[in-house]
């Protein structure tokens, strides 16, 4: 029997990024791409490599095009820390799994770094497939931090926990990442929380970029850490941002939403001005001079935000197009959230 398993894309829609700085954010995954992985039993334990693992290319500027979408590693070291650090928390929690072995292989159509987790997808799909063969259950929460200890331990990855708390829970959540309420409790406070339908949201992606968030998380922990006094005020404002973005959804009052979307991302400018590229920028810029609000939904590459109707949409679509930047509608996944 072949175990197929998926997870999908995350979104930032507030706060961050003080997800990893015991700030406060919304998050939501969405269906229009996912990241599937193929797992069945087999005599000795093997990891198939998937596209992005490969090491003919047809010349040198077809692996520079390689290098520019991939990275140098590709997915195959998402793999290998998954089953390792499954099988290290497993042994940890006295959990005992069956001697058995299995053969897995991952796809995925998500965007390549682009600030929509698509590492951590492929290794929450992974995870999932090996819960389900060797009957294991984790509660989302859980599931969330071994995938961040993944990442973050074994891969070196600096990160925090919001798009595995999201994909965990695959729906819509509030999160607070208190720092006295982790160190007792091991995770945060989370919320699933409803985005209303009324709300229109897009979210864009460039074709010509690709960063991953270490670039940016690298420079703002070294400050968080030495307690640079802008950086500390800025984890607070982004956690009262995305306090007041929950409030609006609850009252339906999506006129503030925009505002607030804007200024989650020119906060990110002041404190971080040389973490946000110039294409980055003009995408935002672009978005913003249709009447579209829009803020990162990671560290770069994409961008999230709302539109007032149809003809802004269409107008939003045709002037990112001009710089080969795609547009969706995102499907988000979850109870009380179609689109």
């Amino acid at each position: 029997m072949i175990i197929k398993t998926i997870a999908f894309p995350r979104a930032a829609l507030i706060g961050n990024p003080s997800d990893g700085y015991h700030g406060k954010t919304i998050a939501f995954v969405f269906r229009n791409y996912q990241a599937e992985a193929e797992l069945y039993e087999t005599p000795e334990l093997e990891l198939w490599p998937s596209k992005r693992d490969h090491n003919i290319f047809s010349c040198m500027d077809a692996l520079s095009a390689d290098v520019q979408q991939y990275g140098y590693y590709g997915g195959i070291r998402l793999l290998k820390a998954a089953v390792k650090k499954f099988n290290e928390f497993c042994h940890a929690e006295g959990i005992r799994l069956e001697k058995k072995n299995f053969t897995i292989r991952y796809s995925s159509t998500i965007p390549n770094r682009l600030g929509l987790a698509g590492s951590s997808a492929i290794i929450t799909a992974a995870m999932r497939a090996m819960m389900e063969f060797y009957h294991v259950k984790l509660a989302p929460a859980v599931l969330a931090n071994v995938v961040l200890s993944t990442e973050r331990d074994e891969l070196g990855i600096p990160a925090g926990l919001q798009d595995r708390v999201a994909q965990a829970y695959n729906t819509p959540v509030f999160m607070d990442f208190d720092r006295e309420y982790m160190r007792e409790h091991g995770i945060g406070r989370y919320e699933p929380i409803e985005i209303p339908a009324g709300l229109n949201l897009y979210v864009a992606y460039r074709t010509d970029l690709a960063e991953g968030s270490e670039v940016l998380h690298s420079r703002l922990r070294e400050d968080y850490e030495s307690g640079v006094p802008q950086v500390v005020a800025a984890m607070e404002e982004w956690a009262q941002l995305t306090c007041r973005v929950k409030t609006a959804f609850e009252r339906r009052d999506f006129n503030a939403v925009p505002e607030l979307l804007n200024r989650n991302f020119d906060l990110r400018c002041e404190v971080c001005p040389n973490a946000v590229s110039s294409k980055n920028r003009q995408m935002v810029e672009l978005a913003r001079s249709v009447g579209a609000s829009a803020k990162f939904t990671g560290s770069g590459g994409a961008i999230i935000g709302t539109y007032e109707n149809e003809k802004m949409y269409c107008e939003l679509v045709r002037v990112l197009k001009t710089e080969g930047i795609n547009v969706i509608k995102p499907e988000i996944v979850g109870t009380g959230c179609a689109r």
